[in-house]
């Protein structure tokens, strides 16, 4: 979306972050559909990707608050990242985080707080900092952390992915270094090159839509003339918003036929998606 669009529609923007870290681990991982799991210094945020794109939310969404029905990715956070706290003799870890003091203040880079981090570094999962510096912790302690820390991500995968069936599971974020071993959730785990950008990356290579949801009465009109017209206004919505006419496609199509109504009505979601236009 260009600056204009956005001054004049900034909730638009809403939970743009998680989508560009799912983006970003479509391009990276080169997989369509998949679950991403994006790992940050509080945070784990779960999504999932359906024909690279996010799934979107099918409830409401609570933004400050407030109820609204924008449509946003489809997204599970769970208390776990690189700066959370290990408690509980390593059965516990966050919600509680140094978050961005993790430089500061994990043990591996010279403070005095057991961090998610410093029990990457003990592992072996991970090479940064000082390893003296958990070089004496109990190893107990480090295989109960461990397992903890991939068990509230399994659990958080299993929540998400669509079916019984093990997923590819996509990891991105400055703290995907967390996982180390096999998820049962996932057929494969994949660690893409670059992933701890994957955000900047969705950011960067972001496709610009055009979305339109209409009722409408096939007693009235003919299907395939309402289905080209929302079609074409799906269009013109991308186009204004800075697409490039040249690339646009259908991204996703929905038909629901609305029961109780007896005038053959239907509601017609339809997406259209294309590049952003290079302006000289």
């Amino acid at each position: 979306m260009s600056a204009d669009y956005i001054a004049r529609y900034p909730a638009l923007t809403f939970s743009s972050g998680p989508t560009n870290s799912l983006r970003g681990a479509a391009i990276l991982s080169g997989i369509a559909d998949a679950i991403v799991v994006d790992i940050g210094g509080t945070t784990v945020d779960v999504g999932v990707l359906a024909k690279g794109f996010p799934r979107e939310s099918n409830s409401h969404i609570d933004v400050g608050g407030v109820r609204t029905n924008f449509r946003m990715p489809d997204i599970l956070p769970i208390g776990l990242g690189g700066g959370s706290l290990v408690t509980e003799n390593g059965n516990r870890l966050g919600p509680q985080s140094v978050g961005h003091r993790l430089v500061k203040e994990g043990l591996v880079f010279g403070g005095s707080t057991l961090t998610a981090t410093d029990i990457a570094v003990a592992n072996g999962s991970a090479d940064v900092g000082d390893v003296s510096r958990v070089a004496d912790l109990d190893p107990a302690l480090i295989e109960r952390a461990t397992v903890t820390m991939h068990q509230m991500i399994d659990d958080a995968v299993d929540k998400m992915r669509p079916s019984e069936e093990p997923v590819p599971v996509i990891l991105v974020g400055g703290g995907a270094i967390l996982v180390s071993r096999e998820l049962s959730t996932a057929s494969e785990v994949i660690h893409p090159e670059h992933a701890g950008v994957a955000n900047a990356i969705g950011a960067a290579i972001a496709q610009v839509g055009g979305e339109v949801e209409h009722i409408v009465s096939y007693a009235k009109i003919n299907r395939d003339d309402a289905l080209a017209a929302a079609t074409e206004e799906a269009r013109h919505k991308a186009m204004a918003a800075g697409a490039d006419p040249d690339t646009l496609r259908v991204l996703d199509m929905e038909e629901t036929t609305m029961s109780y109504m007896d005038d053959d009505a239907a509601r017609i979601r339809i997406k259209v998606v294309g590049d952003l236009k290079q302006t000289p």
